[in-house]
């Protein structure tokens, strides 16, 4: 089966979810014996170097990538606003990817082309045009929905006003999205479940991200009043940096007070000056970290204050597999099935967040317990080789055929 993936930022490195989500379903879909292309843009917020991949990186035919300059400009968005397109989705619009694409589409032929996010559906009509493959969206959020929640949380009434005229844009361009790809194929139940709530009526399953959960290392974590938190997240994302600066200021004064010895580290990918200059005592800011699994590994608790955003979290979820009790709001759990003091402690005001630091510190084998719950469950939960699988049987159906067979000429990377 020859499948091409679409996305909208270099996979690599492992940094992220979307990379994360994107590379292992790749690594394992290979591994089942498909022949995987892939097509890219190389952001200017999100720049890799396709030419310097580690040699086992080697999930794709061939690698194609577009450099593109994705920074918000002010005249930009203006522009977007005279013509009434959505400004989120023409941040992802290119002629020399669209050029590419149509290249690419000219020398090959294709079973499926995954669309990774949304961002990708301005290149269907491309893709009806020059290519016969079924088209498969998966979405990796809601994404109008996680601008509805920012827009909510926002006091500024000018940035509120203007928040909200983007949400709406995006919202209806998702929405009038539905039926233009074959299939849909979401992260998780609960967004499966809002996308036919809101008029989603063809062919649609959820399969979670999978995770080769015997490469992270297991370090038995230490409760008390003497224990180690950490947050790890990319902090040019804004539902993090909007949680992590809530906790910062609600929740770490009264921790603080408690147990003084309680000390908080945060990492973060493109962490802002602004971060990295906070002076807050036992409070570490370590920036981007070159192994996010061994940081983590570190520390026998997980805070993700989460107030906006859609989707399933992949830090939480490498939390869990690293045996970190994850203290999170009943919004950051959403699709992952965990139960509140089993797997997880849900959290959603600053008491509940105090109080959950409090059965760490007085209740250490209670914690010990949640710590080795929520390994199990990722590991039953997160399989990766489940995961392909669940995909590739949704090709096949698709399809209506068994794959044909895959040449395994050499790998070649092509950089554009």
């Amino acid at each position: 089966m020859k499948i091409l993936f679409l996305c909208k930022k270099f996979p690599y490195p492992l940094k992220d979810g979307e990379s994360i989500a994107v590379s292992n379903l790749c690594k394992e879909l290979k591994a089942l014996g498909c022949d995987i292309s892939l097509l890219s843009m190389n952001t200017s917020k999100h720049y890799s170097d396709p030419n310097a991949l580690p040699p086992d990186y080697n999930y794709f035919t061939t690698i194609h990538t577009i450099d593109l300059d994705n920074a918000i400009r002010p005249w930009k968005a203006v522009a977007s606003i005279v013509s009434g397109e959505s400004y989120h989705i023409r941040r992802f619009k290119s002629g020399a990817f669209r050029d590419k694409l149509i290249e690419i589409l000219k020398q090959n032929t294709f079973d499926i082309i995954q669309l990774e996010t949304l961002y990708l559906a301005p290149y269907i009509d491309t893709i009806r045009e020059y290519s016969n493959a079924r088209i498969v969206m998966r979405a990796h959020n809601v994404e109008h929905e996680i601008w509805e929640r920012i827009t909510r949380n926002t006091e500024s009434n000018i940035r509120k006003f203007y928040l909200a005229y983007l949400t709406r844009k995006l919202k209806a361009y998702e929405i009038g999205q539905f039926t233009a790809y074959d299939y849909l194929v979401t992260l998780t139940e609960r967004d499966l479940k809002q996308f036919k709530e809101k008029g989603y009526i063809n062919g649609a399953s959820s399969a979670p991200i999978g995770f080769d959960t015997q490469i992270y290392p297991y370090s038995k974590p230490s409760f008390g009043p003497s224990m180690s938190i950490c947050f790890i997240g990319s902090l040019d994302w804004m539902p993090n940096m909007e949680g992590l600066e809530w906790f910062l200021s609600k929740c770490w004064p009264s921790i603080h007070a408690r147990w003084p010895k309680i000390k908080l580290h945060i990492a973060g990918r493109n962490t802002p000056l602004s971060m990295l200059n906070i002076k807050l005592p036992n409070v570490t800011i370590h920036g981007e970290v070159a192994d996010a699994a061994e940081f983590i590994n570190k520390h026998a608790v997980m805070i993700v204050p989460l107030f906006s955003g859609s989707g399933m979290r992949v830090k939480i979820v490498e939390g869990m597999i690293l045996g970190k009790v994850i203290i999170t709001t009943a919004l950051g759990k959403e699709g992952i099935e965990v139960e509140h003091k089993q797997h997880f402690l849900v959290a959603d005001d600053e008491n509940q967040f105090v109080q959950a630091i409090q059965l760490c510190v007085e209740h250490p084998d209670l914690a010990m317990g949640i710590s080795n719950l929520a390994k199990e469950n990722a590991q039953k939960q997160f399989d990766s080789g489940q995961a392909a699988q669940k995909i590739l049987n949704i090709y096949h159906m698709l399809l209506g055929y068994e794959p044909r067979q895959v040449d395994k000429s050499p790998i070649h990377h092509k950089t554009s």
